[in-house]
């Protein structure tokens, strides 16, 4: 959004490009205004037909079919009757449903627009060569920027450092990047490791790096300066890096519950990112085969056509995790394959309640207006008749839970928000109801109130896992140390080691009143708190951020922690009602 809003503002001049993401807002009232799909979601809820908006263009569209932001994506569609939509995506699969939907919902004809053509032609490669050699012989044949595609962020950042070994810039080209460096502050852990990178031509990029610099790694790259950028598969959602060459390190990948063979939809969406337009004829795009295959191959190789050598060869076996088996028929079927049909993701929450009550006027709304409206989302929405009965209970359930609340009235008129709520109050995460409800349980008059408060949000928010492994690693290491120390006996060390967990204050209390709060809220289902202590932990230890990524090693997970911080930031304004907050907690959330 950042990026396009920048763009537009050169083409149509800054008075006609506006930006409202859920962390800045810059001229709301301009004609054209960039937006993340949350932002046009909740302004669709609260207002509907009558919100003041004429057309819409949803790029990366595909994002419709993502278990976490998809409702985002349809929400538009089905509150949106006036506008006119441009939905647009290299992988949309099926389309039929969404043309004639839109007919349906706003009235006016719909145009599908198609194509196989690309503007550069790709080329496809299936290698039976190490990483290394594969890399090398692509610098050889001029094909950069090379970006090599990774799945973990760790592998992509050491794949970097091992490639400092080659030297493939002149000494000119580095100087002129350590130049335009200049003035841009390293001043972070991984900072300081990107910093080497970047003048060798190596550049890194993945959602664990701090925002600044993945800028200046785009910047960098669209200036030609970097040969070879290693990163996520996040180059698959619309990073604008110019890239000739895309090699895929594998095509498998861990999707939150397994790891399996990437779908269609997502090898196309990454693939396609190779080729730069204006620049070159045709791009390419290389798929390594899997390492211990290819280390197979080459051991043959060696032995040649001896029987008795190779009856005694001792070949390598494929990982036992994070493993699942691809070859050079699965590459083709990916190349050639359909997208997947997209998946409706709509589901009743209640940011979704209180923005659908919120066009309620007390005074010259409709009776019941704020009702209808949840209705008639529920049953416009892109969801089988039996899933609607389903949503429409859940959201009936939660009304109730609000009105217990005292967050939302009921009366002759239907529902309505009660109207003493701070104006920034939202319930923007599945578990926010219970903060409101259950901090009544703790001591004002306590000295540690409001960090009590912040152990509350934060349970409700997701776990940042790999910032979690390593407060665990680093706390099993320190006890490990002073047990050795004491002379213990391994056995009994380890047995020590397995009872030792993350912090997590006021655990006890969190899980009871979170079970009271479930007895009487059924939507809640199969959620339940995760009691931690980052935030918390952070302020307790006195530290700057720099200092704690340091102190558990986080230096390649620095906007892991920072989008974490964030959220628990905007949960404590949000979240925590105005009438729980004392002078701490406002000193608190002024800190963090």
């Amino acid at each position: 959004v950042n990026e396009k809003f920048s763009s537009l503002c050169k083409t149509l001049g800054p008075d006609n490009g506006g930006l409202m993401t859920g962390d800045a807002t810059v001229n709301r009232d301009a004609p054209v205004v960039c937006a993340t799909a949350e932002i046009l979601s909740n302004l669709a809820l609260r207002e509907g037909s009558r919100a003041d908006v004429d057309y819409v263009v949803m790029d990366e569209f595909h994002y419709y079919s993502d278990r976490d932001r998809g409702a985002a994506w349809q929400i538009p569609l089905l509150a949106l009757p006036q506008a006119r939509f441009l939905l647009m995506s290299a992988t949309l699969g099926e389309t039929q449903f969404f043309v004639e939907d839109l007919e349906t919902q706003t009235g006016a004809e719909a145009a599908l627009v198609k194509t196989r053509e690309r503007p550069v032609p790709l080329d496809f490669e299936y290698r039976m060569t190490p990483i290394h050699e594969t890399i090398g012989d692509l610098l050889e044949a001029g094909t950069v920027p090379i970006y090599v595609v990774h799945f973990t962020q760790r592998s992509a950042s050491e794949h970097a450092q091992s490639l400092m070994s080659i030297d493939f810039l002149p000494k000119e080209t580095k100087k002129a990047i350590k130049e335009r460096m200049r003035g841009h502050r390293f001043d972070s852990p991984f900072g300081k490791e990107l910093k080497r990178w970047l003048p060798h031509g190596v550049g890194v990029h993945h959602a664990g790096m701090l925002p600044k610099y993945r800028l200046l790694v785009e910047k960098l790259a669209q200036e030609g300066f970097l040969k070879i950028i290693c990163g996520t598969d996040t180059l698959g959602v619309g990073v604008n890096i110019p890239i000739r060459t895309v090699l895929f390190t594998q095509l498998c990948k861990y999707d939150g519950e397994k790891t399996a063979v990437l779908t269609v939809r997502d090898f196309q969406q990454i693939a396609g990112r190779a080729g730069r337009k204006g620049f070159d004829d045709r791009g390419l795009v290389v798929c390594q085969a899997p390492a211990h295959v290819i280390e197979n191959e080459q051991m043959r190789a060696k032995v040649g056509d001896n029987p008795k050598k190779l009856r005694k060869l001792k070949t390598k076996k494929p990982p036992d995790r994070g493993y699942a088996h691809w070859d050079e028929d699965t590459f083709r079927r990916l190349i050639d394959g359909e997208p997947e049909r997209l998946v409706s993701r709509f589901e009743m929450s209640h940011a979704m309640i209180l923005n659908l009550l919120a066009r309620q006027d007390a005074e010259d709304a409709p009776p019941k207006a704020g009702c209808d409206a949840i209705r008639t989302l529920i049953t416009r929405s892109h969801e089988a008749r039996k899933h609607q009965f389903r949503h429409g209970r859940t959201a009936i359930q939660m009304i109730r839970s609000m009105v217990d609340a005292n967050i939302v009235e009921l009366g002759p008129w239907g529902a309505r928000i009660v109207g003493d709520l701070q104006e920034d109050f939202s319930l923007n995460r599945a578990l926010s109801l219970y903060v409101v409800e259950a901090i009544d349980v703790l001591d004002r008059e306590s000295p540690e109130y409001a960090l009590d408060v912040l152990s509350f949000v934060e349970a409700t928010l997701e776990n940042p896992g790999v910032v979690l492994r390593r407060q665990l690693h680093t706390l099993k290491g320190r006890a490990l140390d002073e047990m050795k120390a004491e002379g213990m006996e391994y056995d009994e060390r380890m047995a020590e080691l397995e009872k030792i967990d993350i912090p997590k204050p006021k655990a006890e209390l969190l899980y009871e009143t979170f079970d009271v709060f479930r007895a009487h809220h059924p939507w809640v289902g199969t959620e339940n708190v995760r009691p931690k202590s980052v935030a918390r932990d952070l302020y307790e230890l006195g530290y700057s951020f720099n200092e704690y990524v340091k102190e558990y090693g986080l230096r390649r997970s620095e906007g892991v922690l920072l989008r974490y911080l964030s959220n628990a930031y905007k949960a404590m304004v949000q979240n925590v009602p105005e009438n729980a907050k004392t002078d701490e907690v406002y000193d608190l959330t002024e800190w963090l």
